[in-house]
């Protein structure tokens, strides 16, 4: 690529995020999604959470100029299976390797088991916007081609990088998760009102429950956290992983590395009864979003888990004046308390023709399905209804 002086620009993979100068990244990745930033990355690969050991090998692409300048990344992975990343393609794997094909190593560009829609091609402001993201597209496949995989994956870009993908050839998906909006409220009574008087009555009901079960609940931030909470936090997340999937896929040195490195970016909430921590959950904090993560548990108390992953977040959201809470996929119980179906997208490269073509077949019906899914969905808000 030449940018308008003429000057060529070099396409380079990293094996570890630390090859890559943090300033530079970070120049690229913007001050606005806290999960694509350098120390959120690093912290991943540093902690053991995501390696090579673990199926996610590093294979970050970076594109710089001849003088040396970052111009735009892209975080890159060289993966062995399809977990830790919320859009499936299992089905298409095992489609692909019962008709002999080799599916794995694959290319996923991503951030590691998290399911958040954020930048993915990410650019230096003030380099050729267009320019840039056309080349890193085409790194991407250059770097599928030499190395003789099939398939790269873009999962939760932004809209309109996705509509980049898609006019660069990639096959496109759709997908949903649940968002709660913040319309400008000054209490969280303010959003209740909002609601049917049915809802607000079921919302108040299931707080007043945990409060009435001896539950005490805190959100920590910043300087409030300690090593302490990091350690409750990870007993109870290790308490939920093992009795959902038998395996977590965030280390103890994850959530420490995290406290001691971004807690400005971190909104831990943490649940007592009788001074013992039954339930946690971590958000990350952005520009104008809180990001809800991951939820920890070790006893069942009723409604505990929506007054720690839905009520505070909103609460948080509402004090702090952001735009939005994005709760993540699953869960159409995250309606009945104000979190609606949004759009998510991801983009294909699959360079085997007959698995192509299988592929877009299954999308347009998927696709088809997902947007009767969202209108049958967006009928049961529980918002009042105007007029």
């Amino acid at each position: 690529m030449a940018d308008g002086d003429g000057v060529t620009a070099i396409l380079k993979v990293h094996d570890s995020i630390a090859g890559v100068d943090a300033a530079d990244w970070d120049a690229c990745a913007g001050p606005d999604n806290p999960f694509v930033s350098h120390a959120f990355l690093s912290i991943l690969e540093e902690s053991g959470s995501a390696t090579g050991a673990t199926g996610w090998l590093p294979q970050h692409l970076v594109l710089e100029d001849e003088a040396g300048r970052v111009l735009g990344c892209v975080p890159m992975y060289a993966k062995g299976h399809s977990y830790g990343e919320y859009v499936f393609d299992h089905g298409w794997a095992d489609a692909y390797e019962r008709a002999g094909g080799r599916y794995y190593p694959k290319l996923q560009i991503s951030v590691p088991f998290t399911p958040v829609p954020g930048p993915r091609l990410l650019v230096r402001p003030g380099a050729d916007a267009d320019a840039v993201a056309d080349t890193l597209i085409a790194g991407i496949a250059r770097v599928a081609e030499r190395h003789g995989i099939v398939t790269a994956h873009v999962t939760f870009p932004r809209e309109a990088e996705w509509a980049r993908f898609g006019a660069a050839g990639w096959l496109q998906r759709t997908g949903q998760q649940y968002h709660w909006e913040n319309r400008g409220y000054a209490s969280f009574d303010d959003f209740l009102n909002a609601l049917s008087a049915r809802k607000r009555k079921a919302i108040r009901k299931e707080r007043r429950e945990v409060a009435e079960a001896g539950v005490l609940v805190r959100m920590l931030t910043g300087a409030e956290l300690e090593p302490g909470h990091w350690e409750s936090f990870y007993r109870l997340y290790r308490r939920t992983t093992d009795r959902k999937w038998g395996a977590p896929y965030l280390t103890r040195d994850f959530f420490r590395l995290l406290g001691d490195r971004m807690p400005d970016r971190v909104a831990l909430v943490l649940a007592e009864r009788d001074g013992r921590p039954v339930g946690g959950a971590l958000n990350l904090i952005g520009r104008d979003a809180l990001y809800g993560r991951n939820w920890g548990g070790d006893t069942e108390i009723r409604f505990l888990h929506f007054e720690a992953c839905y009520y505070q977040a909103i609460e948080f959201a509402i004090n702090r004046g952001l735009a939005r809470v994005e709760a993540g996929a699953q869960g159409e119980h995250k309606i009945q308390r104000g979190y609606l179906p949004v759009k998510t997208y991801s983009a294909h490269l699959i360079r085997d023709p007959g698995l192509r073509r299988a592929v877009a077949d299954y999308l347009r019906r998927e696709t088809h399905l997902i947007d009767m899914d969202m209108e049958a969905l967006s009928e049961a808000s529980p918002f009042r209804k105007e007029g």
